[in-house]
Parts: C-alpha cells; sequence; structure tokens
C-alpha cells in the first residue's frame, strides 16, 4: 500500500478553493467554503474534510445553490443580526456578519446571528472557535434533513441537528464542543458504507424499525438519537430554536425542499455571542479564570477535553502537512481540471 502524501495546508486550501471557481463559485465564497474544508482535513475530521467536496459540487450541478449569491446583512443596531445567504454557501454569510456580531456581543453582552437560507455543509466548531478567538462564549446550531426518528419513534422527522459550544481561554486553544444529536453524523455512515464495513449497534434503525448495523439499511431507515430521551428533547429544541423560530426550514421540509437525500440540505441556522466579561462585570471575579478552574481540573483527572485530538491533530499538520491518499490526491486533480465536468466521471 502506498504512503500518503503530505501537502501543505496552504496548498491545499489553494487546491480546493480553486475547485469551486472552476465550477463556477463567485472568489470570495470560493475561498470561505475551501477554509472550512482544509480545517476539517488538518483537524483530520474526515467526514467534514475534502470528503465534501463532492458533495457540494453535486449541489451546485443541480443548480440548488446559488455559487454568485453575495450575503446581505440587515442590522437595526439590536441584539438580532440577520444575514441572508440568499441560496448560498453559509460559511461566506457567517464570515460576512462576524465583525458585525462580535462588535455587538462585546456591547451589549449578547448578540445572536440569524443565518437565512443558506447551504450548509460544515462542521459548526468553525463558529464557535472563531468566536470565541475574539473572547466570546458561542453556540450554534442547525436542522439538517429528516433522517433520524424521534425517540420512541420508527419514521425520519428529526435532523442529526449539531450543537456546537465554544468557551475562551487565555491561553492556547479553546474550549469547544461539537456534536450532531444523531448518535453519529450522517457521514459517518456513509463512510463505513464506503468501506464496506458494519456500524456500531445503536446508530440506526431499517425502514421498518428494526436495529440494523448495515449502513444501506440504515440510510433508508433512521438514524436514531444519542441518549434516547434526552437526545430527542435536545434536537426538537434545535428544529424549534433554529428553524421554526428563525421563520427557517426546519428538516422535513428542507428535505421536501430538495426533493432526493443525495443533496446537501439548504435551510437557517442560529449563532448566539455572549461576552463573559459583561456578565461577571459586577461579581468582582475573572470569568475566564474561573472557568480555567473547571477545565484544568478535568484534566487533571485524566480526563480529555472535547477537541483535543483535533486541536493536536491540527498542531501536527501545521508543520508536516496534510496527508492524503493517491485516490483523494487523483480525486483533487479531477476537479481542479474539470470542475463539474468530473462528477460525469
Amino acid at each position: 500500500m502506498a504512503e500518503p502524501q503530505t501537502v501543505p495546508v496552504d496548498v491545499l486550501e489553494d487546491r480546493v478553493r480553486k475547485i469551486f471557481e472552476k465550477s463556477g463559485v463567485r472568489p470570495e465564497s470560493a475561498a470561505a467554503v475551501a477554509h472550512v474544508i482544509v480545517a476539517g482535513e488538518r483537524d483530520n475530521c474526515k467526514s467534514h474534510g475534502i470528503y465534501r467536496i463532492e458533495g457540494c459540487l453535486r449541489v451546485l450541478a443541480a443548480g440548488k445553490v446559488e455559487p454568485d449569491a453575495v450575503p446581505e446583512i440587515f442590522d437595526q443596531g439590536k441584539s438580532v443580526i440577520e444575514v441572508d445567504a440568499k441560496g448560498g454557501f453559509s460559511n461566506p454569510a457567517f464570515f460576512a456578519a462576524k465583525d458585525t456580531l462580535v462588535k455587538r456581543a462585546h456591547e451589549t453582552g449578547i448578540a445572536a446571528l440569524v443565518i437565512r437560507d443558506c447551504l450548509h455543509f460544515s462542521a459548526l466548531w468553525h463558529d464557535v472557535e472563531t468566536l470565541a478567538e475574539d473572547g466570546l462564549a458561542a453556540l450554534s446550531m442547525c436542522p439538517s434533513y429528516a433522517f433520524v426518528a424521534p425517540a420512541g419513534g420508527t419514521k425520519p422527522l428529526l435532523g442529526t441537528n449539531p450543537f456546537a459550544f465554544g468557551w475562551p481561554r487565555v491561553d492556547g486553544h479553546p474550549y469547544v464542543f461539537d456534536f450532531a444529536t444523531s448518535v453519529a453524523a450522517r457521514g459517518e455512515i456513509e463512510l463505513h458504507r464506503r468501506a464496506g464495513t458494519p456500524i456500531p449497534e445503536g446508530w440506526a434503525i431499517d425502514k421498518d424499525g428494526n436495529p440494523t448495523t448495515d449502513p444501506d439499511a440504515a440510510l433508508e431507515g433512521a438514524m436514531l438519537t444519542f441518549g434516547a430521551h434526552k437526545g430527542s428533547a435536545i434536537s426538537t429544541m434545535i428544529e424549534l430554536l433554529s428553524g421554526a423560530m428563525l421563520g427557517e426550514f426546519m428538516s422535513k421540509e428542507a428535505l421536501d425542499f430538495m426533493g432526493r437525500t443525495d443533496l446537501l440540505p439548504r435551510h437557517g441556522a442560529l449563532v448566539l455571542a455572549l461576552d463573559p466579561q459583561t456578565f461577571a462585570a459586577r461579581s468582582g471575579r475573572d470569568p475566564l479564570a474561573e472557568g480555567e478552574k473547571i477545565l484544568t481540573a478535568i484534566g487533571a483527572q485524566g480526563a480529555r477535553l472535547p477537541s483535543q485530538r483535533r486541536f493536536q491533530a491540527r498542531d501536527k499538520a501545521m508543520v508536516n502537512g496534510i496527508a492524503l491518499t493517491d485516490s483523494e490526491l487523483a480525486q483533487l486533480d479531477r476537479f481542479e481540471a474539470q470542475g463539474l465536468d468530473a462528477l460525469n466521471g
């Protein structure tokens, strides 16, 4: 078996950007999408790395995302800021409004960003990590597709509905977690299908409601929430806050809009930013110092903080580059040379 080849992070990001530009995406949006995709690969989050390129290109080819969309910000100086992605990718919309969100959160203590009508494909830790680096605690959430059965149910109704949280730290990487409210991300099941390996028990049920470890049967049936009724309740909360409350698609509507399950979803998203210094101002205590007490105590017990392995992978990749297989590099070559035409090969 051939040894993986390493590619510098900036070189890979430039290649991915060129793939999206070749496929008709405006340069600013192509750069934002490439940054997020390569960040996933850099951090060894394979299900959100270059694996996502093909899915993004398929939505472009199907005409279900606007390649020339320019995000438009609606800001009335209040706590809620809106950015209309206009049917484009979510990442350019977030980056377009990020500075306004940060400024407002520091001014008022709390601010919310509503992202409207966006094509969403990425992990959410990008959002909260970026905000944590600006000294803010942050939460991010969105619906997805109706792939998940509620606790006690047998049919898909909820999305995988990811939820992320970030907390700033004075030294080192922020405290970040990001997880789907399903037992696993749908992309993880797809990776098992491609590899021909079974999924773990408890991840999914088949179309008849029976437990299954067959990834094909799982993709045809329904995924399950983590923690049974607890995960189901949190997933429902995300449907309400980032779908119903925003007047945007919930997971069932997003699936109906696209009309097929092999395309990435289009919906809205909610990002909340909170300034710890504002909340703790009258306490006389430093909120970040107080936060360090519990975070260091967790590590002192030998427990691993969430995202710790991801940050370790990042530190390594920034020095040594990102390891890619021959097949991954060949796919990049095809996409870069052919753009959307590569999907017909």
